[in-house]
């Protein structure tokens, strides 16, 4: 994932510490069923596409303008099915960020699904009984926008 500018800014004093950021995935859904999935350039790694919201994006123009600037996709969000905390990631230069991520469920619109920019080494449609290899957390988006479900979230408790 491209670094946005106004993080570089705060890693500019910040250093590599932990930072605490936004983030939001599109689960993306085409008319035959089919999930669109990009495999990262930074991993090597299949999963939804997913970015960081601009200050005073809403998610959900995020999670759409995602989607276009990575595939070339143009997509509607139809509705949000996950809102997760994610495990703290060391990025390759040292950087350590965590996210706290709004998953959306998204409804293809137009565009074909091509690498539209270099956060990606390849897009495509796939069947969802048919998957690439991907970690569980992203199987596990795919799994809630599929339900009818609603919103996952971690429950609280009263300890």
């Amino acid at each position: 994932m491209a670094t946005p500018d106004f993080i570089r800014a705060i890693r500019a004093s910040a250093g590599h510490q932990l930072l605490w950021l936004p983030g939001v995935s599109a689960v993306v859904f085409d008319d035959r069923g089919r999930v669109l999935l990009g495999q990262r350039a930074d991993n090597l790694k299949w999963a939804v596409l997913s970015g960081i919201p601009e200050p005073g994006e809403q998610p959900a123009a995020c999670a759409v303008r995602e989607v276009y600037e990575e595939s070339a996709v143009r997509c509607v969000a139809e509705r949000v099915v996950m809102v997760k905390s994610g495990e703290p990631v060391t990025f390759g230069n040292g950087d350590i960020c965590q996210f706290m991520d709004i998953t959306f469920r998204c409804r293809a619109i137009g565009g074909e699904a091509r690498v539209n920019d270099d956060e990606s080494l390849d897009v495509g449609w796939f069947e969802v009984d048919a998957l690439p290899k991907m970690d569980d957390h992203q199987l596990i988006r795919i799994k809630q926008a599929l339900s009818d479900e609603p919103t996952w979230f971690a429950p609280t408790s009263f300890d």
